[in-house]
């Protein structure tokens, strides 16, 4: 299940919605933040710059050295606040030691929060409400709901309880609509069985950040099985899933370009959907927590 297909269907309808706003005279803003020099860290910024020439959206950066202050970051964010060519950004994760990320994150105009993980927009993915949802579990639902894998009535378990992914994730696939409404469970490792519940699973979702966590012996033959969680060693990726699983299920993602492309594409589709909502005269509804963005 490579994620290419998804992100290319979502970002050429970014495109065309960019395309629509320039027509009425209005541009599409990202603006990022990154505290810190970390490579694996610098590169996504890269790359997401260079998505958005692509895309045709302004790209806004502000970098900070890595003995930054909080009072430093939070001054950037309001900035960012107060850019009216910014519609949406981000402060890249992780931030270094010493930078409250989550404090930051409170300091941002929900509305201009791309990545969906500000406290107010959690609330409103918890209820449903309209807001920007956190790209990895809307890539993820998209990427199921692609390959037509059956999600309605199902029993998923997520493997990780993390605030970016396991747990935004499990409110996602558990609301009312065909691409969700599934039966979810959550497990992480502080649950010593956790393999009794995966077993159990008609689509298992690693999303703890444990190299190698999930292993054949966890999964039910024929499962779905997608791979959200990873972490760097240096410039190594190293997946949740081992690659052994693929020897059992039924549908897994693999390895590289899978969940991470249709993530940065949820990324830019929060973008123009903040832009639309902020374009004068703009017939977009937006998105609500059951779309993508």
């Amino acid at each position: 299940m490579p994620g290419a297909p998804v992100a290319a269907a979502v970002l050429g309808d970014v495109a065309q919605r960019v395309k629509a706003l320039a027509e009425m005279g209005r541009s599409v803003g990202l603006g990022t933040i990154l505290v810190g020099d970390d490579p694996a860290s610098a590169g996504y910024i890269r790359m997401k710059q260079a998505k958005a020439v692509d895309l045709s959206i302004h790209s806004s950066h502000t970098q900070l050295p890595g003995h930054a202050a909080q009072v430093d970051l939070v001054a950037a964010i309001r900035a960012m606040n107060d850019d009216p060519r910014v519609d949406a950004m981000l402060v890249q994760h992780p931030v270094p030691a010493g930078i409250d990320y989550e404090a930051a994150l409170s300091e941002m105009d929900p509305n201009k929060d791309v990545d969906g993980l500000h406290p107010f927009n959690m609330g409103r993915l918890a209820l449903s409400m309209p807001g920007p949802v956190p790209c990895t579990p809307a890539g993820i639902e998209a990427l199921l709901a692609h390959y037509q894998i059956p999600v309605a009535g199902r029993h998923v378990v997520i493997l990780g309880r993390g605030t970016t992914l396991g747990r935004p994730l499990a409110l996602l696939l558990s609301q009312k609509r065909p691409t969700a409404n599934a039966a979810v469970t959550v497990v992480h490792s502080g649950i010593p069985s956790w393999d009794d519940y995966t077993r159990q699973a008609d689509i298992v979702i690693a999303a703890a950040g444990v190299p190698g966590i999930l292993r054949p012996e966890h999964v039910r033959p024929g499962a779905v099985v997608v791979g959200g969680g990873v972490r760097y060693e240096g410039r190594r990726l190293l997946p949740d899933v081992d690659e052994s699983v693929a020897e059992v299920a039924g549908w897994i993602t693999p390895r590289v370009g899978g969940v991470g492309p249709t993530t940065v594409a949820m990324l830019f589709r929060n973008t123009v959907v903040a832009a639309e909502r902020r374009a004068p005269a703009s017939k977009s509804g937006g998105a609500t927590a059951g779309e993508s963005g």
